[in-house]
């Protein structure tokens, strides 16, 4: 199967993948021990692209998590989906970035990259397939700015031929905890440019906007920006979890939307958002499904963009029933199911 390796770097990026854990966990059917609790075979054909199988029928994530500073990891060891991680997992530092891009690509970061990439390598090394990686940051602090950066160009020069794919949080000026977050963001583009093959842009304001008007929330947290970018990643990845007739591994999807090496910055939206006091409201059909992921308060990315701009697009549906969709080719309008889960 062909596998893929994922990391995790700096506060922002680890509390985020943890979350992305937890959503694909349920999706797979994994409970908090790692072990197979599900009711469908299509839930483990294809897991090995993101789990190891351990002994006694437990699955482990095939995940780096790094940081500068022990605290998130902390915290992350104590929690339910810290349980999951074999121990060797995790690699931190003890001083911190101090949201500096070059005490992350230069010197903290320097000192401790090679004991990732030991992490790395032996992940790399214990799959049968290897057909890329996953990278999971944000670009306003230093450790995911950095570091980050560093790493990608390190796996780049080892691993030449895989498919280096990232997750990268966009700074906004409406949210922003530090003053430096723009200098941090345009050095670490630069890197993305060079060595990313795909790059999924999630902005902060966005998301706060999304959490305001859409799913009209007074107070959002930094917790409901996690899970709307968790279930994100979820949605982008579903055609890699499971057997699908599009877009099955990176490299096939970095062909279909990839027009130039350099054209690879992706802006997610995502698909229904709906306040919670409304859903029993509203019918999702296929066309409503599709209006609404096009719309500038659905999509992860705050631009002036509209659908004229767009140089490639790709839809994924997840959760659609196959006899609808055979209706629709008939009629030519069809129902769709709403996702198991809620939004």
């Amino acid at each position: 199967m062909r596998e893929i390796v994922h990391i995790q770097i700096g506060q922002c990026g680890n509390q985020i993948g943890a979350k992305f854990w937890e959503v694909i966990g349920e999706e797979h059917g994994i409970d908090w021990a790692g072990s197979y609790c599900g009711d469908s075979a299509l839930q483990l054909e294809r897991i090995s692209v993101y789990y190891n199988e351990a002994h006694g029928k437990k699955y482990v994530p095939r995940a780096v998590l790094v940081d500068l500073e022990p605290g998130t990891m902390d915290s992350i060891r104590s929690s339910r989906v810290g349980t999951l991680f074999q121990p060797d997992s995790f690699v931190h530092g003890n001083s911190g970035a101090g949201n500096n891009w070059a005490k992350g690509y230069y010197t903290e970061g320097a000192e401790l990259v090679d004991s990732v990439l030991d992490v790395v390598r032996t992940e790399a090394e214990g799959c049968d397939c290897l057909q890329g990686f996953q990278l999971v940051h944000s670009l306003g602090g230093g450790t995911g700015s950095g570091m980050g950066t560093l790493l990608l160009g390190k796996i780049r020069e080892e691993y030449p031929d895989r498919i280096l794919n990232s997750f990268s949080v966009m700074p906004s000026p409406k949210v922003s905890d530090t003053v430096v977050e723009p200098y941090n963001a345009v050095l670490a583009l630069h890197q993305l440019v060079l060595n990313s093959d795909a790059c999924f842009c999630i902005d902060n304001e966005a998301l706060y906007d999304i959490c305001f008007r859409t799913l009209r929330l007074s107070t959002p947290t930094y917790g409901d920006l996690n899970h709307l970018v968790s279930l994100t990643m979820s949605g982008i990845t579903t055609s890699l979890r499971f057997p699908g007739q599009l877009n099955a591994d990176l490299r096939k999807l970095a062909v279909n939307m990839v027009p130039f090496p350099r054209l690879h910055f992706f802006m997610p939206g995502f698909a229904p958002l709906t306040a919670q006091g409304s859903q029993q409201y509203r019918a999702l059909t296929v066309a409503e499904l599709t209006q609404q992921m096009f719309d500038a308060r659905n999509t992860m990315a705050a631009s002036e963009s509209n659908i004229q701009d767009l140089v490639s697009e790709y839809q994924q549906f997840q959760d659609a029933r196959a006899d609808v969709e055979e209706k629709e080719e008939v009629e030519g309008e069809a129902e769709v199911e709403p996702a198991d889960k809620e939004q």
